[in-house]
């Protein structure tokens, strides 16, 4: 798979497209922003395409927090370590796997809590918990507003539960930003399709050499934003180099849920 010339300054195509499928073509992870409010209409529409999601077995487990306290703010900030998660820009949110509400439903109902200390009560709650982030992500960027994931509050997992006072049976899966963009980054290659996808059976990674070093060659041109506008390595370098390193990767995630009394079977 070639990528044309222009694939970093231009959004990716499609066979099919419409507004909806242009808008999550052309997203990018937006970390600079400006000081216009995100509007209240705006936030509670944001919120309401989140209730919506598809939820796993009706049980609905996930609880958004929109952060606007800014000493709560300056929590995150430091348990993210990103400069980007402080300050007062941009609409700040907490996912967070619930299975606390559905708990205090069956207590109060003579139910055992059991279930709710398996890992896959807490995997179906992470998976509602994500999908409705990534429908609060599609809906932003249809208003041309811009996101950040932050999977980076977990390097201090302990502090964003203390920060949110977060009950048992909780945890804060993932944060979100979002705003109005105040810089243009480029459009970050992805793996091709043939790496990704299969057919009956796993795409076997030696199968595609060619088309994962043309992708490495792609990669090599992007200019990441948060490095001085510095180039960045291949992917299969950052692989080798940089997976596991960064402060969410090296958190006690099982410890934290464990204590949280998650994830105990």
């Amino acid at each position: 798979m070639t990528a044309p010339t222009n694939a970093l300054t231009t959004p990716a195509t499609t066979p099919i497209t419409n507004a909806t499928i242009a808008a999550q073509m052309a997203h990018r992870t937006i970390r600079a922003y400006t000081d216009e409010p995100v509007g209240e209409d705006t936030v509670t529409t944001l919120l309401d395409v989140a209730r919506h999601a598809a939820s796993s077995s009706f049980q609905q487990q996930v609880t958004i927090i929109r952060v606007q306290d800014p000493e709560v703010r300056e929590q995150l900030h430091l348990a993210s370590g990103q400069a980007y998660v402080g300050g007062d820009r941009g609409e700040l949110f907490v996912f967070v796997v619930d299975l606390h509400r559905n708990a205090v439903i069956r207590e109060r109902a003579g139910a055992s809590l059991e279930p709710l200390e398996r890992t896959a009560l807490f995997l179906q709650g992470a998976e509602d918990a994500i999908i409705a982030a990534q429908n609060v992500v599609v809906a932003a960027e249809s208003l041309g507003l811009g996101t950040t994931y932050l999977g980076s509050i977990i390097g201090d997992v302990r502090r964003v539960i203390t920060a949110l006072h977060l009950p048992k049976r909780t945890y804060p899966i993932l944060g979100l930003l979002v705003g109005h963009p105040a810089q243009e980054p480029q459009y970050k290659p992805r793996l091709p399709r043939e790496i990704t996808t299969g057919v009956d059976a796993y795409p076997e990674l030696d199968d595609h050499a060619d088309a994962l070093a043309a992708y490495d060659a792609e990669v090599e041109q992007y200019y990441d934003l948060r490095d001085t506008n510095n180039r960045v390595d291949a992917f299969t370098t950052q692989i080798a180099r940089a997976l596991g390193g960064g402060p969410a990767s090296q958190a006690p995630v099982l410890d934290v849920l464990h204590e949280q009394l998650l994830c105990l079977h």
